[in-house]
């Protein structure tokens, strides 16, 4: 596995070396989509925009500059390209699930039972993730799943921090509401009664 850097790959395409960015879109492919995915909440936009916002990012990497990650940089871009697809109009959703959620490759799992009940919980999160608003739903994925802190989530999404911070409170109380609702039947007695 390449253990260089991001800025590694920066210099080098800018240098003319056109095939290291492709490591970079290796790299960050997978949460690209996600991100443009949780936003547009359909598959095959989500695709075009992550692909649109590849091709931004190189045309526009000489303007990155070292104060931020590359990542949050990246992020931005898809998020704003993302907003913008709604904001045309271009959107006719299609509530679709995305199924698994950057999944751990977990080799030891020989329990069929347990990859089982492993797909159906992160399915009941993703599930809800999606039933949030789009920007509570990339605040959320940005926190759990990408483990930015909330200076780079204020960067990304252009809010202050303060807002970040209620709008985080906010989604993870929405987000526990929902999850709460499908696990329903499981936190009740026999009788019914939540426990």
């Amino acid at each position: 596995m390449d253990h260089q850097t991001d800025q590694y790959y920066i210099t080098k395409t800018l240098k003319g070396e056109i095939n290291a960015f492709s490591t970079l879109v290796e790299r960050y492919q997978t949460f690209v989509y996600t991100i443009a995915y949780r936003v547009v909440k359909n598959k095959e936009i989500a695709e075009e925009v992550a692909q649109d916002s590849f091709v931004k990012a190189y045309e526009s990497l000489n303007t990155y500059r070292e104060e931020a990650k590359f990542s949050t940089w990246l992020y931005t871009i898809v998020y704003r390209k993302s907003l913008d697809i709604i904001k045309a109009g271009k959107k006719k959703m299609i509530f679709e699930s995305l199924g698994e959620i950057q999944e751990n490759k977990i080799s030891f799992i020989d329990d069929a039972l347990y990859q089982l009940q492993v797909k159906e919980r992160k399915k009941v999160i993703s599930d809800s993730i999606m039933k949030l608003q789009e920007d509570e739903a990339i605040i959320i994925t940005l926190y759990y799943f990408e483990e930015k802190n909330i200076r780079e989530i204020a960067a990304i999404i252009d809010l202050t921090l303060d807002n970040v911070k209620i709008k985080l409170y906010r989604s993870r109380k929405k987000l526990y509401s929902i999850l709460k609702h499908y696990l329903s039947p499981e936190i009740c007695d026999k009788n019914g009664r939540a426990i």
